[in-house]
């Protein structure tokens, strides 16, 4: 028989542990509120600079256009790349929510390799364009042109960095909630860049070489 002062630490000792439970619970809802308001504000930023560049668009102050400059074949194949890089994420989300935890791991290396060789791709374009006297200082319309790609290649680069970062931490510590979660951010983070770069495509390559 279990006297008064037992049962009221075994009640409390109880509380504070569905207290943590429900404390951790809210936690995970709150960094995936909080992860959804950064991706806003990220919109934000983008749409500021979409805005800037539909401005100086044609401020080309003598330069070349996008007309002479673009190569619509290069810059498909890094579509290509980084659309193809979207597939093969959500193959990874898949095998996340299977439990698999080895063909998660290969379908983030998949991924990695072909998000780098969307960023190759994209730094010799702009070494190319500053060798030929095309760089950003040449013309507004070529550094709003290198300021909003930029912005969204540096995106990419810290995707990658978070891929190296997330398979480290599946290695060490496998599927756990935390892992999930974080994979979970990642993959709203990767998919918001395919989106951001389906407009750029449009928006700044399609729409200038015409």
């Amino acid at each position: 028989m279990s006297s008064p002062a037992v049962s009221a630490t075994h009640g409390a000792l109880d509380g504070i542990s569905h207290g943590g439970d429900a404390h951790h619970h809210d936690d995970g809802s709150k960094t995936l509120l909080g992860f959804w308001i950064y991706l806003m504000s990220d919109c934000l930023i983008f749409s500021g600079l979409f805005a800037t560049f539909a401005v100086l668009g044609n401020a080309t102050a003598g330069g070349p256009s996008g007309k002479e400059l673009f190569e619509l074949p290069y810059v498909l194949g890094e579509t290509m790349l980084l659309l193809i890089s979207s597939v093969t994420f959500g193959m990874a989300m898949l095998a996340m929510h299977a439990g698999k935890k080895n063909a998660l791991l290969a379908w983030l290396a998949v991924t990695f390799v072909f998000g780098a060789g969307f960023i190759g791709m994209e730094v010799h374009e702009f070494a190319k364009l500053i060798a030929d006297g095309a760089g950003p200082s040449r013309s507004a319309f070529l550094s709003s042109y290198f300021t909003l790609v930029g912005t969204h290649g540096l995106h990419v680069t810290c995707g990658l960095i978070w891929l190296v970062v997330m398979m480290d931490q599946m290695r060490r510590y496998g599927l756990t909630d935390a892992t999930r979660r974080r994979l979970s951010c990642l993959s709203l983070f990767w998919h918001f860049l395919d989106i951001v770069w389906i407009c750029v495509f449009t928006f700044v390559y399609l729409r200038g070489a015409i």
